[in-house]
């Protein structure tokens, strides 16, 4: 009975290291999780040289496109099913690093010159990790990969 308690403990703390990270770049930085780093395990979804990328041909890339209006989409109406307003229009530039089954490792941000407020960034924090925990990026793909993008909140 012991050893199930103690594996039940070691698998639970095991999921709870599993969760999407979510920063800023500089706080990524900080952290010893550099981009550039990450660059290197998650290849790009799209590549000026399509040798390069994970989505290669047109259509594929279309389909990326359409998921990526969607995953941002279905965010939007969370954020906005969960009483989240925007002061005003926010650009925010960020770079998702996926698996292949499109589960979010690492999400990392940046507000630019206009930052929230902590308060606010902390709920936009809390809820896109609640988001996470049940949305996968809607298009999987046949290795690790990740996209990038400016996002205009409203």
């Amino acid at each position: 009975m012991n050893k199930l308690l103690l594996l039940f403990v070691f698998m639970l703390g095991f999921s709870a290291n599993a969760q999407t990270k979510i920063l800023r770049f500089s706080e990524a930085e900080n952290q010893g999780v550099s981009s550039h780093e990450l660059d290197k395990i998650y290849k790009s979804a799209v590549h000026t040289d399509p040798k390069l990328a994970v989505f290669k041909t047109d259509e594929e890339q279309q389909r990326l496109q359409k998921a990526y209006v969607q995953f941002f989409s279905d965010f939007g109406k969370y954020l906005n099913d969960n009483q989240f307003k925007w002061e005003s229009k926010t650009r925010c530039f960020n770079r998702i690093y996926m698996q292949k089954d499109g589960t979010v490792d690492y999400f990392l941000f940046d507000f630019g010159k206009n930052p929230l407020s902590e308060t606010t960034e902390n709920r936009f924090r809390q809820l896109l990790s609640e988001f996470l925990k049940t949305h996968k990026f809607p298009i999987a793909a046949s290795e690790k990969f990740a996209q990038c993008s400016p996002i205009t909140y409203q």
